[in-house]
């Protein structure tokens, strides 16, 4: 009895407890993904070693290991140079002035003829070539146009300034000849008001004439109303003063238009 006590396993051993195998979930596939990653990167190694390489590779490789070795004895060329005289790394030429180096080989690799490329760059010139004429016309344009700009607004402030001096002038011309007592402006258009009141009478005027009088324009008529205005009353617009006599107009004015009053 006791003997078959002791064959029994003690369930609470240390050696039955260690026997117990893992078996949390999703363990087994995350073991079978690892081992099919470690099996493809074996794989690509394997290829990488065993990859034949392309004829037009293995030419490129032969090509550049013979660039970069010198020149020796065995070679026909350099052996003639050296029974003239030549030494390795001196310079061409009887002075020594030549080059030291060779000449670079281009190994043309496409499939174009000769002169393609020359052609290509030749059109690439003459492509950028008529953009720049393209920006440089546009450049001008916009130059143009705001220059014309500049001068339309300047000339449109010159014509409101004219027709402030033309008013100005006409209200001093009706206001002095109304101190002279003169009744009836020398022109109906030396005077502010009496311009629109005679319209209508000059159109009916005109019609029954033989022929038409030109328009003066506002600098025209500024210039002759400033000028009665100096003749007849002695007084400047741009000065705002009535002179004693013509000495004093002449010495104390600075002269007949804007611009000298500047």
């Amino acid at each position: 009895m006791k003997l078959n006590m002791a064959e029994e396993e003690d369930y609470m051993s240390d050696s039955f407890i260690n026997v117990q195998q893992d078996i949390r979930p999703g363990l087994p596939m995350l073991r079978q993904i690892r081992e099919a990653r470690r099996k493809e990167e074996k794989q690509q190694e394997a290829n990488l070693k065993n990859r034949q390489k392309s004829l037009k590779e293995e030419e490129e490789e032969r090509r550049d290991i013979g660039l970069k070795n010198a020149l020796g004895c065995e070679n026909k060329g350099f052996a003639l140079l050296q029974k003239m005289g030549y030494k390795s790394g001196q310079a061409l030429g009887k002075s020594g002035d030549g080059i030291v180096e060779p000449i670079p080989l281009n190994v043309k690799t496409g499939k174009s003829g000769l002169g393609h490329e020359a052609l290509l760059k030749r059109k690439a010139e003459e492509k950028l070539e008529s953009y720049r004429r393209k920006i440089h016309m546009k450049n001008q344009a916009e130059e143009t146009a705001a220059e014309q700009f500049r001068l339309r607004l300047k000339h449109k402030q010159d014509e409101v300034k004219l027709e402030g001096d033309l008013r100005r002038s006409q209200r001093a011309c009706q206001q002095l000849d109304t101190q002279k007592n003169i009744q009836v402006p020398r022109e109906a258009w030396y005077w502010l008001g009496l311009e629109e009141e005679t319209d209508e009478e000059e159109e009916k005027e005109q019609d029954e004439d033989d022929y038409k009088n030109e328009d003066l324009s506002i600098l025209e008529k500024l210039q002759i109303l400033t000028g009665y205005l100096r003749e007849e009353h002695l007084y400047c617009i741009w000065c705002g003063t009535a002179y004693e006599d013509k000495e004093d107009l002449s010495s104390n004015c600075p002269g007949p238009t804007a611009a000298d009053h500047d």
